[in-house]
C-alpha cells in the first residue's frame, strides 16, 4: 500500500512495528520539484508509545488487517475502561493511555463506538464523528447574547471543555465534533 492511501483507524507496519493511525496531516509541496508529505501521527500497539513520521506520497508501507466489530462501554475503573462485544459479549479492558484521545467523549449510554481488532487482539477503539453531550459547567447564559461569534468554555460530563457559544446554558445537549474538539449546534 502507498502512504498516499492511509488513514485514520488504519494499522500499518513499520521498522518492525504495528503502528495505529490517529492522525494524516497532508503537506502540499511548495515548490515545482516538490512532492507531498504525509504527516502520521499514531501510536506502536504493542508498547503504546506515540509514533510520528512523515511519508511521501509514492512510499510504500505494510498495511495490516483490521477488522472492526461494535462495542458497547460497561464502566470504568483503575485498570482502564472495560468494553462487550456486542454480538459475543466477550468483555476487554483497555487502559486509559490507550484510548486517550477517546476518553473524553466516553460516557454512559454511548452508542456506535467499534473496536479494532486483528488476530483475536484488540487495538484501539473508534467513536463516532459527532456525539450529544450533555452541559454540566458553563457561566450563565447572557440576555442580549445573539448568535454572535462570541464564546464562552463549557464543561461536559466526562470533563472536556469546548466553547461554546454564550446563548447555551447548564443541563442543555450539544452536539460535538469529536475531531476538531468543536460546538456543531445544539441536538
Amino acid at each position: 500500500m502507498k502512504a498516499n492511501e492511509i488513514k485514520k483507524g488504519m494499522v500499518f507496519n513499520v521498522e518492525g512495528k504495528n503502528i495505529l493511525v490517529k492522525k494524516v496531516f497532508v503537506q502540499d509541496p511548495h515548490s515545482r520539484g516538490g512532492s507531498t508529505l504525509y504527516k502520521v501521527t499514531g501510536s506502536d500497539i504493542s508498547s503504546g508509545q506515540k509514533f510520528e513520521r512523515s511519508f511521501k506520497g509514492d512510499e510504500q508501507v505494510d498495511s495490516i488487517d483490521v477488522s472492526k466489530q461494535p462495542v458497547q462501554l460497561l464502566y470504568k475503573d483503575a485498570d482502564g475502561f472495560t468494553f462487550m462485544d456486542t454480538e459475543t459479549y466477550e468483555q476487554f479492558t483497555l487502559s486509559e493511555t490507550a484510548i486517550e484521545e477517546e476518553c473524553a467523549f466516553l460516557t454512559d449510554g454511548i452508542e456506535g463506538v467499534t473496536a479494532l481488532v486483528t488476530d483475536g487482539a484488540i487495538l484501539s477503539i473508534e467513536i463516532p464523528t459527532t456525539l450529544v453531550m450533555e452541559i454540566m459547567e458553563c457561566a450563565p447564559a447572557m440576555k442580549s447574547a445573539s448568535s454572535s461569534a462570541r464564546t464562552k468554555p463549557a464543561t461536559m460530563s466526562t470533563g472536556l471543555v469546548i466553547q461554546v457559544p454564550e446563548y447555551l446554558t447548564i443541563g442543555e445537549k450539544i452536539k460535538i465534533n469529536t475531531e476538531s474538539r468543536e460546538f456543531m449546534s445544539r441536538a
